[in-house]
């Protein structure tokens, strides 16, 4: 184990891209630290066998199949291709 990731050997091919997101993409847990009430023990928390170089948690709020979705700009109305920094008109 080096870097704190598994040494696996990789193959020139790879299974579909499905395949390696569904081995790849970890879940986020709706209550990571457990049941309410529990006790809380930090040895448990996080993940509980080592990372592969491959593997990520989630990116929340953003496209699961990015490749699907590259060069397009996510649309919004009233926005100005700016985002949440679009410069909004003064007050009269």
């Amino acid at each position: 184990m080096q870097d704190g990731f598994i040494s696996e050997d990789k193959r020139k091919y790879t299974d579909l891209a499905t395949v390696e997101s569904q081995r790849n993409d970890l879940t986020l847990e709706e209550f990571p630290e457990g049941p309410y009430g529990s006790d809380l023990l930090t040895e448990s928390l996080g993940k509980s066998s080592p990372w592969r170089s491959d593997q990520r948690s989630p990116v929340r709020f953003d496209y699961e199949n990015r490749e699907l979705h590259a060069g397009m700009e996510r649309e919004y109305d009233g926005d100005q291709g700016n985002g949440n920094a679009a410069e909004e008109e003064p007050l009269q």
